[in-house]
């Protein structure tokens, strides 16, 4: 009954907004949309949607884990659309709307590999606990001239003056001024699509720029972390410019982060359970921490899903390269913002930009559950330079994924299937990379050694 009330709303959305087409989006691993783009008159009389559910697990080059990881008959995934989800696609010629699925078994249980049903597994726990988690993103790009060749490096765009930008301006109004027209599309593309976007900065790399969410319910900002990354890569190419999500896309600039804010909101009182009554910190506040130190480093496969992360990771480059947590400390891995005891909030700045956002913000609530469970307790807060210390994670991708297969815990928070398909699909790629031999290979060895 349920599904046909759904689909009943979706199609009166589609009739009163005249759409003659629905792009029906599944969130694959890697974050790329997958699915069908279907005319609205065969949507409405035919609107049962299949897909093999092989495509969750491609690689990033589309291809696929060793055949023993998979099921070699293939089976069909059934799609069940979220209206909740339902949006216009601002940039299409035609009336044009999008709408995400949840992916299902022929037996009624969600596939445990979709992104979309990890973080709805993890925020099942602690829905358990009575806790509802509370997120709001922060989403670092970067803006490039076009660039259609991999082998030649990637350079900013041409601004409204007419040059390219140079040097590194942070919050500087003028600098993102270059890019008016661009973000004023930007801006209305996610107006068109309900995406909550608040405040837009330069960051410190050349031509590198920061959106921020409003904060909410951690399903929403996924779906809208995902359409965001979508609509700015389109916006950039209507005005002749690539707009990257790679975590470290220039060798002389800083990385991209998404920061995750997170705190927890008890579901009786409205309250946040990361302050006691007094107005000082709780317990529950310092076990989250306690939980993240303890297990971020062990599932660094889904903050720098990529070879080309670890590279962000490095000292006074603004990225962290520890799990120390402090008060308004930018050199930790863990900042706590000043704020009301009310707004209490940790801040995750370990993920790339380049993450899956369903998974990346699975993990991170992962780890903070584990921390109330097991009630963990954190080091001390500091308040020096945390750049200091050692380095506190695995030391590249080969090494993270060697980790998280041998953390036994995270598997029972996120799914021990999905972690197991998500090592497979990371290692192929790795493996992939692995045979490529790069330009600084073919520069400094060809003729020299």
């Amino acid at each position: 009954m349920e599904v046909e009330e759904n689909m009943n709303q979706i199609n009166d959305w589609l009739r009163e907004h005249r759409i003659t087409e629905v792009e029906c989006i599944v969130p694959d691993m890697t974050g790329v949309a997958r699915g069908k783009i279907v005319p609205k008159d065969k949507f409405v009389s035919d609107p049962e949607m299949r897909l093999p559910e092989a495509v969750l697990i491609q690689t990033v080059t589309g291809d696929y884990p060793d055949d023993s990881m998979l099921d070699l008959t293939d089976p069909d995934m059934v799609l069940t659309p979220d209206p909740n989800s339902l949006r216009f696609v601002p940039w299409a010629v035609d009336p044009t709307a999008q709408l995400i699925y949840d992916c299902y078994r022929a037996d009624g249980s969600l596939v445990d590999v979709a992104p979309r049903s990890v973080l709805k597994r993890v925020l099942g726990l602690f829905d358990e606990l009575g806790f509802e988690p509370v997120l709001a993103p922060e989403m670092e790009f970067y803006l490039m001239s076009p660039n259609p060749d991999p082998d030649i490096p990637l350079s900013a765009p041409i601004g409204r003056t007419g040059r390219a930008e140079f040097g590194r301006r942070s919050y500087s109004i003028d600098a993102v001024n270059e890019f008016d027209p661009l973000f004023e599309d930007i801006y209305d593309y996610c107006h068109a699509q309900n995406l909550e976007v608040d405040t837009l900065i330069h960051e410190i790399g050349t031509a590198q720029m920061e959106i921020n969410f409003l904060h909410g319910n951690p399903l929403d900002l996924a779906d809208q972390v995902f359409l965001f990354k979508r609509t700015v890569r389109e916006a950039a190419f209507r005005h002749n410019m690539y707009a990257t999500f790679m975590a470290k896309p220039m060798e002389n600039e800083p990385g991209s982060a998404m920061h995750m804010h997170q705190s927890l909101i008890d579901k009786n009182t409205g309250k946040n359970v990361f302050t006691n009554e007094d107005g000082s910190p709780s317990d529950i506040f310092f076990h989250f921490i306690g939980g993240m130190q303890h297990y971020i480093p062990e599932v660094m496969p889904f903050f720098a899903p990529y070879v080309n992360s670890f590279r962000r990771l490095s000292p006074y480059t603004a990225a962290p390269t520890n799990v120390e947590w402090g008060y308004d400390n930018r050199t930790v891995g863990l900042r706590v913002p000043h704020s009301s005891p009310a707004a209490r909030r940790v801040e995750n700045r370990v993920p790339g930009v380049d993450v899956n956002p369903y998974i990346a913000m699975a993990a991170t609530l992962a780890c903070g559950y584990l921390g109330i469970v097991n009630k963990i307790k954190p080091r001390e807060p500091m308040s020096t330079d945390a750049y200091e210390l050692p380095f506190q994670f695995p030391h590249g991708a080969e090494e993270s994924l060697k980790r998280l297969a041998a953390c036994p815990d995270i598997p029972e928070v996120m799914g021990p299937h999905f972690v197991k398909m998500y090592l497979g699909m990371k290692e192929k790629e790795f493996s992939e990379y692995f045979r490529v031999i790069s330009p600084w290979e073919r520069k400094f060895l060809l003729l020299h050694v």
